[in-house]
C-alpha cells in the first residue's frame, strides 16, 4: 500500500509541475507592472488550467498526508535523548593516575 501511494505521489508531483509550467503567465510578478486595464479583468473566474492545478495540488497534499500517516506506523518507539545522555555519562573513562 505504501509503495502504491508513493508512486501516486510522484506521478501527482510530476503532473502538478507540468500544469504549473504550461499555464499562461498572468504577467507582473506580485502585482508589479499591471496596468489599470489588466487590473479590472484579473479577478475573473479561473479557467480550466487553474482549476485543474488546484485539484491536482489538493490530491497531492492528501496523498502526502496519507503517506505520512501510513509510514508512521512502521516507526519503532525510541528512548528519550535525555535517557541516552544519562546512560552515556556512566561510561565515561576515568583519568589515569600519574606514575611519577
Amino acid at each position: 500500500m505504501e509503495n502504491i501511494l508513493l508512486t501516486v505521489n510522484v506521478v501527482l508531483a510530476i503532473i502538478l509541475v507540468i500544469l504549473v509550467l504550461i499555464q499562461k503567465s498572468e504577467g507582473g510578478a506580485l502585482g508589479i507592472g499591471i496596468s489599470q486595464d489588466n487590473f479590472m479583468f484579473s479577478r475573473t473566474a479561473g479557467n480550466f488550467m487553474t482549476k485543474a492545478t488546484g485539484f491536482v495540488a489538493t490530491l497531492f497534499i492528501i496523498c502526502s498526508l496519507s503517506l505520512t500517516i501510513i509510514s508512521r506506523g512502521d516507526l519503532e518507539p525510541t528512548v528519550s535523548v535525555m535517557d541516552k545522555v544519562e546512560e552515556a555519562s556512566d561510561d565515561t573513562p576515568k583519568i589515569p593516575e600519574n606514575n611519577n
